[in-house]
Formats: structure tokens, C-alpha cells, sequence
């Protein structure tokens, strides 16, 4: 639960919400939601900004593990967030939100480059605003790219939309006893080795101190329901 509504938003989503149960590309009904929730949101007059992973599409630690050179296999994971980027732009779009795709990796043919400036700008003119390619390079995770692009637009909060209620000692759906963490510490999720986020990520949020709400964003209204004050998902802090 947040202590005040906050003013502007980092909303995390996975490549994999976006397949959907298809389990790759990009589900149609998932997209239409996820543009219906942050239009909700920002419709209460919260500045939002959104970084998306790309594993519906390449997933660059799997692509080396397959023996690609892993540079180059995080450079193609990085040009499917992009992809996933533009697909979510096109849906807010559809319902009438400005919104601006902003990529780490210049490409001005398809979108505009990071520029932190600019972007907390759109976010003061109410566009959302849509982080691509992670940090730009690679061994990142678009988990610390997400954390990372929120200190960098003075976010309130970071907020982690996953497909269980939260952050669990356990994967939920193959461990029946998994236990519900309502809240926990940063250095509780390090030190039982949590899959919330990756360490870099968890780390960066400690040490600036940045809240972070994990929860289940294919439950309608739960974006607007935290935005709201109300208690959802894990909350994680000192």
C-alpha cells in the first residue's frame, strides 16, 4: 500500500504478459487489456511511463546459451522490446493517449532516442512514455533497465505487473504450500534468492530507495486499485 497517490509510475511488464497463453508473439485480448488498465490509470491524472521485456519474441540469455555470442544475442533481445514497445503504443493510441516510444538503441526512423529530458517533458505534457531496448547494453535485464529508467524520471514507484498475486517463497503454481508475502524487505528477496527481479535490480531500488509493488496485472482495476491506496500485490521497501 503506498503511503500517497503517486504523481508518476513505472509500470513493468514482461514480454511473456504479452503472449499471452500462447506463450509467444503478441496476444491481441492481453494487449487491449493492458492499454485499458493504464489509460484507467492515467485517466486519474498519473503520469506514466513503461519498459517492456521482449521474451515473447528473443530472449538474449537463451539465445547464448545456445551458443549465439551473448553480446549480440542481448542486442536482438533488446530490438524485441522495441517491437513489443511500438505494439503497446499503437493499442494506447487506439484509445486516444498520446504516446511516445523512446529507445535506448538510436533508430529515428522508428522511434525517438533516450533522452531523459525529453522524456520526463512528455511525461509532464501527459504522454506516456515507453522506454525500449533496456540500458542499451548488454548483461542488463530490462528489470534493472525498468528501475534504472524510473530513478532516472523520479518515479514514485515502480510497479512489477506478473501473473500471481505478488511475491511468493516459492513459484505458486508448482509449490501448493508457496507462502504470500504481503510486504518483505529488499535484502529478504537478496538473501533468500527471491525470482522477483534480478539482484542489479533489487540493489538499485535499495540503495535509492524506490518503492516497489509486485502484483497480478491480469486482475482488471489492480492498477487503478494501487494508485488508489489500496492494498495489492507485495510490497517491497526497507
Amino acid at each position: 500500500m503506498l503511503k500517497s497517490k503517486p504523481q508518476r509510475i513505472l509500470l513493468k511488464l514482461s514480454g511473456e504478459l504479452l503472449a499471452g497463453e500462447a506463450g509467444h508473439g503478441i496476444d491481441d485480448d492481453v494487449l487491449s487489456g493492458l492499454a485499458e488498465e493504464v489509460r484507467d490509470v492515467h485517466a486519474l491524472g498519473v503520469q506514466v511511463g513503461l519498459v517492456l521485456g521482449g521474451g515473447n519474441i528473443f530472449r538474449g540469455l537463451a539465445g547464448s546459451a545456445r551458443g549465439m555470442d551473448r553480446v549480440a544475442a542481448d542486442h536482438m533481445g533488446m530490438l524485441a522490446t522495441v517491437i513489443n514497445s511500438l505494439s503497446v503504443q499503437h493499442a494506447l493510441e487506439k484509445r486516444g493517449l498520446y504516446t511516445r516510444v523512446m529507445s535506448a538503441i538510436e533508430m529515428h526512423q522508428v522511434c525517438e532516442p533516450w533522452i531523459r529530458r525529453r522524456a520526463v517533458r512528455h511525461l509532464e505534457k501527459g504522454r506516456i512514455v515507453v522506454m525500449a531496448a533496456g540500458t542499451g547494453n548488454p548483461y542488463f535485464t530490462t528489470d534493472t533497465a525498468a528501475v534504472l529508467r524510473a530513478i532516472e524520471i523520479g518515479a514514485d514507484v515502480v510497479l512489477k505487473g506478473t501473473k500471481v498475486d505478488g511475491v511468493y517463497s516459492g513459484d505458486p503454481k508448482k509449490q501448493a504450500n508457496a507462502t504470500f508475502f504481503p510486504r518483505i524487505r529488499y535484502m529478504d528477496i537478496l538473501n533468500q534468492d527471491l525470482k522477483v527481479m534480478d539482484s542489479t535490480a533489487i540493489s538499485l531500488c535499495r540503495d535509492n530507495r524506490l518503492p516497489l509493488i509486485v502484483f497480478n496485472v491480469g486482475v482488471r482495476g489492480n492498477l487503478v486499485r494501487i494508485v488508489n491506496g489500496e492494498s495489492v500485490g507485495t510490497v517491497v521497501g526497507e
